[in-house]
């Protein structure tokens, strides 16, 4: 609500990944831990239980719902939560609503599992051209479409694979005297996927940030200079 308020009023600021409180109660570090309550499909049990379980959920009740779906709840790490909201969409097609709040500080449960793809980062400043993002698409899910600005650093998509991935989504065809038959017809470009505020500070993660202005939402990478951040990740 902060954030988008100051938004509205003409500030422009950058977002950082949310950070949960630790606490040392007795010695021990702890974390704070959320009751979560998911009410899911039948078919989409499995999928849900699993992904929970790699983010530390701890299962303690699941009965059945209303005519095909069931209630489950867990206490979880708030760590465990930030960014799944939308992995929990994807999973259930939609259907599935789930419900959170804080019950208490326990020791701390180790290392949480999040975002397991990459991103496609804009490997130049410049405007974004059909042709370039065409050749991007082809490694992932793009969050932007022809004509949009970008520099370098800027996140414009999110890679198939673990790692980053720097393109050049500038790049124009090269013209040619020939023309072969099918080459060169009008190229499509999947849309793209629209990122709003509570999506994209999910999405983000410790190495990124979500650019807020008052005309667009946009993400980057801490490091903008691609080279700076290798040297970076390699230390």
């Amino acid at each position: 609500m902060l954030i988008e308020t100051m938004r509205r009023e003409g500030f422009e600021l950058l977002v950082s990944r949310p950070k949960v409180i630790f606490k040392e109660i007795n010695g021990q570090k702890c974390e704070p831990i959320e009751l979560l309550v998911v009410n899911v499909p039948d078919d989409c049990i499995g999928n849900v239980i699993e992904k929970l379980g790699k983010r530390k959920a701890e299962m303690i009740n699941m009965e059945p719902a209303e005519d095909g779906h069931t209630k489950i709840e867990f206490k979880i790490p708030s760590r465990g939560l930030i960014g799944y909201r939308t992995e929990f969409l994807t999973d259930t097609k939609g259907e599935g609503v789930m419900n959170h709040v804080f019950d208490s500080y326990e020791p701390y449960k180790g290392d949480v599992v999040s975002r397991t793809r990459g991103t496609i980062v804009a490997f130049e400043q410049g405007k974004a051209i059909t042709y370039g993002l065409y050749n991007a698409q082809d490694k992932g899910d793009l969050f932007i479409g022809p004509g949009t600005e970008v520099y370098e650093g800027m996140i414009v998509g999110l890679n198939s694979r673990g790692e980053d991935l720097a393109v050049n989504v500038c790049k124009e065809k090269h013209l040619t005297n020939t023309r072969a038959s099918g080459s060169d017809d009008a190229l499509r470009l999947v849309p793209p996927i629209q990122m709003s505020l509570e999506k994209a500070i999910e999405f983000i993660q410790d190495d990124e940030l979500v650019e807020v202005t008052p005309k667009s939402i946009r993400l980057r990478k801490k490091i903008l200079n691609n080279k700076d951040r290798e040297r970076a990740a390699r230390k």
